[in-house]
This record gives C-alpha cells, structure tokens and sequence, in this order.
C-alpha cells in the first residue's frame, strides 16, 4: 500500500492530513512495522513535508496494525551490514529523528504496541508520548551485540535519570506501559479505542496557542537540555523577547485584558 497525500508516494509509510493534523503511521504491518532504510527514508518524506506546510499545526506518529508503533530494526537488514555501513545508518536514523524532535510543530507518538530499539528511539524523538494500555517499551540492542543507534543512550538518559535509562539499556529489558509511565517515559496511558482521538485533543489544545510561542517554546527546552542552566535561562530571555515583538503577543495579551479568546495569526 502507498500514500499519496499531499503529492507524496510512499511506500512504508501512509501519510495524510486532516485540518491543522498531519498523520504518519508506519506501514509494515506484517513485520511489526519495523524500520529499514526505505521506511527511513519515507519518515524524514513525510516529517519535511509537514515542517513545511504552514497549514499544519501538529503530528500524530503511530503504527499500523495493533499490534506494534515500531518494534525495533528491520533485523534481516542489520545482520548483514558492515562496520561502515552500520555507522552511517546510525548517522542516517539519527538525523531524522534528529528532524522529528526540532520540528517546530508538536509531534505526539501514539504508542499502539510494541515500542523497542528504533521503535522506543522514535518515540522518544517525539515531544509527547501517550500509549494504550497494553503497550512495551524496551531497548533490546545488546541482546544482539549492539548499543541503540538512535539515540538511546542519548535520549533516554534525560528522559528517565540515567540510573534507570542504563538499567533498560544494558539489560535490554521491556517494561509495560504502566512502568513507561512511572518512570517518565511515557506521558499518559488512554484506551486503545481512544489512542488517536486523545492525540487529536492534544494537538488542539496546543494549536489553540500562539504558534510563534509555540515554535520557540520548543526550540527553548530543546536547545536549553543542551547546554548548563545559565546558558539555557539566556536562550529563554531571547525568545520571550522576540515573542514580544510579535503581533500574537498584542493580540494575546490584548484578548486577556478585554476577556475574549484570541485570535492569533502567527505573526
């Protein structure tokens, strides 16, 4: 199956767009949605195309199936890379997710089941993680002689403590839903019948907002786990002033004072 939305074929990922929501859901269903270098490559289409489309205001990432989000790796494809080719796959993985995180726009991972390696490593490239019930996340990469090639042991580390990112990393262990959130990793549980609709309120509410604010909200906690706090706090002071000179702001501040929604134009 391919998805032509928006001008695009693709062939591992279906993509559409509803109102201010763009839709990706990976679609290898028969091998758990696993990741290969062709579905990839589908992603990064899909996640430049709604970067680009000012109309859209917010993602929704899920899988197809209920069975998996992503399981991990396409392993046939990984078991016969080389040294160098591993390295630049990783590289590869990376950069879209890479994409994915500074989007500029909210990205919510609706997490309908297995989430490992590749799988937990998009999610949580993702600025929201909200999962069904019977959901597992898990970085089994050292069980195949491996280390998370997309930032795991980056990622994971500022997501949970890193006590408890290494303990999943070397373990390889898989943790429910219900452990994913005590920890931190993932945002809240919902019904599976409810997963997309539950994104769909997210996405709203944040799209309610300012998008320039929005936008540099975003770009101040990402750049800010960067770097130390002081550098952070100086990040943040440039981006609320260049939020006041923008027209939101007036009209924000406007709208609070006469008591009436505003009417921001992301200007």
């Amino acid at each position: 199956m391919t998805s032509e939305s928006a001008g695009l074929t693709l062939a591992n990922v279906l993509y559409g767009k509803t109102g201010s929501i763009a839709y990706i859901t990976v679609n290898r269903p028969k091998v758990l949605n696993a990741l290969n270098t062709p579905t990839w490559s589908d992603l990064r289409t899909a996640f430049e195309d709604a970067r680009d489309d000012d109309a859209v205001r917010g993602v929704i990432l899920t899988g197809a199936g209920d069975k998996a989000f992503i399981a991990g790796a396409d392993i046939s494809e990984l078991s016969e890379v080389s040294a160098f080719e591993a390295e630049r796959s990783s590289r590869f993985g990376q950069e879209v997710l890479d994409l994915i995180e500074n989007l500029g726009k909210p990205v919510i991972a609706a997490v309908n089941g297995f989430a490992l390696g590749g799988g937990c490593e998009t999610a949580m490239a993702c600025t929201i993680r909200i999962a069904v019930e019977s959901a597992k996340f898990g970085q089994p990469e050292v069980s195949l002689g491996l280390v998370p090639g997309g930032g795991g042991t980056q990622r994971l580390p500022r997501l949970v403590g890193k006590g408890r990112a290494l303990q999943l990393i070397l373990s390889g262990e898989m943790i429910t839903a219900q452990e994913a959130y005590r920890i931190g990793l993932v945002n809240e549980i919902v019904p599976a019948a409810g997963l997309i609709q539950r994104a769909e309120a997210i996405l709203m509410k944040i799209a309610s907002n300012a998008p320039i604010a929005v936008k540099f909200a975003l770009e101040a906690a990402n750049k800010g786990m960067e770097t130390s706090q002081s550098g952070g706090l100086l990040l943040e002071a440039s981006y609320f002033g260049l939020c006041a000179a923008t027209e939101d702001k007036k009209e924000g501040t406007s709208a609070f004072l006469e008591k009436r929604a505003p009417q921001f134009r992301g200007r």
